[in-house]
């Protein structure tokens, strides 16, 4: 097992697309994170941070046409995922830890092609940690909403629509065996056959409720890491319960709690296997004195190297 790269320097992306989702205000989470600090207490934890800014995003009310009812926003978000792909892909190349900042969950198809793109030009493949309350494992023709924040991860193993699935040319940007996806509660029925059918290893609330965080995040790790290069880390605060997360996309009862999310984050540091990561679905619209923003930022500088002592 190769040891992942250690960086002394961020970059930081933001990436403000709420297309993929139905309720609005996301497109605001990577200017809140970024109001509650993240740069300078990066910077303070020692790193060289260079904020690059957001990617471009074609706004909703600004589309004539949405495309179709079960997929909507389709092209305009596969346009804002490439955009995103070549900057995570530069930012590797460049030897940078790319944080992204969302927006919905559906960026995560560009950031994923991003590192993986990087890393198939020296014939090496990444894991991928996928931590959140949702599988988001629908595709088109199982989706009830048509809402594409909830198909990211089966569009990063190879289902679902072709101009996700096939962003940058090429796919699967992630083999399912090599995905861990934490923390589940609110699963579709066609999901789950979609999950078991893909080979993706799951632990939901009760595998963490009769295990622990502990033990689930160390074989999530574990899974993540054989034979890759490292892991991305794709993070949706609705994993985090509501009670100290109430700005997020879609909130479900019954989540992590606030230190059950920094022992994951603070494992994932110490396991020294991440690549990059993406924190998604903040929205500050329905937030509390940007309370999910700030947690947001303590998450990061967890998972990226803060420690009590």
């Amino acid at each position: 097992m190769s040891t992942a790269r250690k960086s002394p320097h961020v970059a930081i992306i933001g990436a403000p697309l709420d297309l993929g989702q139905g309720r609005r205000g996301v497109d605001m989470g990577p200017s809140a994170v970024r109001v509650a600090g993240l740069g300078h207490r990066l910077a303070g934890l020692g790193y060289n941070v260079a904020d690059i800014g957001n990617i471009s995003v074609a706004q909703a009310e600004s589309i004539s046409d949405p495309g179709p009812d079960n997929a909507k926003f389709l092209v305009p978000i596969a346009e804002s995922c490439e955009k995103l792909a070549r900057l995570v892909a530069g930012s590797l190349n460049a030897l940078h830890t790319p944080v992204v900042l969302g927006g919905d969950h559906s960026i995560a198809v560009g950031t994923v092609a991003g590192v993986a793109e990087f890393l198939r030009k020296t014939d090496k493949k990444a894991g991928l940690l996928w931590i959140d309350a949702h599988a988001d494992m629908n595709t088109p023709e199982s989706s009830l909403s048509g809402n594409v924040h909830g198909m990211p991860l089966a569009c990063c193993v190879g289902l679902g629509p072709v101009e996700l699935v096939k962003l940058l040319g090429f796919s699967p940007k992630i083999d399912a065996a090599r995905v861990a996806l934490v923390g589940i509660r609110d699963v579709d029925e066609l999901e789950r056959d979609m999950i078991k059918g893909a080979g993706i290893r799951a632990f939901t609330m009760r595998d963490i409720d009769e295990r622990g965080m502990r033990a689930v995040i160390e074989e999530a790790i574990a899974i993540t890491s054989g034979d890759t290069a490292g892991f991305h880390l794709s993070l949706d605060l609705d994993f985090v319960d509501p009670e100290f997360a109430p700005g997020v996309g879609t909130s479900v009862r019954g989540g992590a709690t606030y230190r059950e999310a920094h022992l994951a984050m603070e494992m994932i540091c110490d396991s020294g296997r991440m690549l990059s990561m993406e924190v998604v679905e903040v929205n500050p619209v329905i937030d509390e004195y940007n309370r999910t923003a700030e947690l947001a930022v303590e998450l990061i500088l967890s998972a990226l190297g803060k420690k009590i002592l």
